[in-house]
């Protein structure tokens, strides 16, 4: 659409799946057991680096590789997709991967729509799994059950289920040409993006925008608009997708500390970083560095900021 009702042109990268997740097969042990033998499992590394295969995508290895039956410790992801129509879809976390991995941040564009979406649901539960060993109510110890869905006491067998961290993240612009671009004080110069935060216990979406906007760089926000979400599994956060209209008039202050600069950039400057490919740049999946001196380089094309920032950016043409 036109003006300041622009929309995404398509789902961001991480929530385009259309893989079944089979939720009914987790509370059918007999059923995963009979699937086991033809299922595919996926490693994931203690630092999130997931295995590749020669063409880059998710390598798969066959669960029989490593037992006879379901693995306490694997979670039970879907079926199908992947290349593996009608597999069952498993992962599990590893101290070690052999071969060539990649790491999600930097990887994940280059996988298809199900890999991608598997790849985040496997680092969202694991990542999950890893913090919640104990009862956050009495401490007793818990399990994995219902296919690595739910964590199960010990001693009383009540359950636990996954947590997500419910996150806004604003396009903040002016209605017309410019937008307003932050950048946190740690990272390296000429990287910019969206603001965000996460959502506090009775708080509405639309009330954290303005807060959020509020805290970082000190101006007032109106007309909060939902565009859309993306699962972030760093460790297991949902982004919902906002916009919003600000005045460039009002000066900025960085209340809370986590905004080191922030600029309103025209639509044009914008434009020219999203077409020569200005993206921030991560040797290992940890660091980045940009390769040149430009004011402006944007978030890869795995997270939603950059979706948001595109979406603005073309939004007259």
């Amino acid at each position: 659409m036109i003006g300041d009702q622009f929309v995404l042109d398509q789902p961001p990268l991480l929530s385009r799946a259309t893989f079944d997740r089979a939720d009914e097969v987790r509370d059918d042990p007999e059923r995963m057991q009979a699937g086991w033998s033809t299922a595919r499992l996926l490693l994931i590394d203690s630092s999130g680096r997931y295995p590749v295969s020669d063409g880059g995508g998710l390598h798969w290895l066959a669960a029989t590789e490593f037992a006879d039956e379901p693995l306490a410790d694997a979670v039970f992801l879907g079926i199908g997709g992947a290349g593996s129509a009608g597999a069952d879809l498993w992962a599990r976390r590893v101290d070690h991967i052999d071969g060539p991995t990649d790491d999600p941040r930097r990887g994940a564009h280059g996988l298809d729509a199900d890999e991608a979406g598997l790849l985040a649901t496997a680092l969202g539960i694991l990542n999950w799994h890893a913090t919640a060993r104990f009862s956050p109510v009495d401490g007793s110890a818990t399990v994995p059950a219902r296919g690595g869905w739910v964590r199960r006491h010990v001693d009383t067998g009540a359950d636990e289920f996954p947590r997500t961290d419910p996150a806004i993240i604003t396009v903040v612009h002016d209605g017309a040409d410019r937008v307003l671009l932050g950048r946190q004080a740690i990272w390296p110069d000429g990287w910019y993006s969206t603001l965000a935060g996460f959502v506090e216990p009775g708080e509405s979406l639309e009330q954290c925008v303005a807060r959020e906007v509020h805290e970082e760089v000190g101006i007032s926000i109106r007309e909060p608009r939902y565009l859309g979400s993306q699962p972030w599994p760093f460790p297991r956060s949902l982004m919902l997708g906002f916009a919003a209209i600000a005045d460039p008039d009002e000066p900025l202050e960085f209340l809370d500390g986590e905004i080191g600069d922030a600029v309103w950039f025209d639509r044009a400057e914008v434009i020219d970083a999203l077409e020569e490919g200005t993206e921030w740049v991560r040797g290992d999946g940890s660091v980045g560095t940009g390769t040149d001196e430009r004011r402006l380089r944007l978030p890869g094309s795995i997270s939603i900021a950059r979706s948001l920032i595109t979406a603005w950016a073309y939004a007259d043409r």
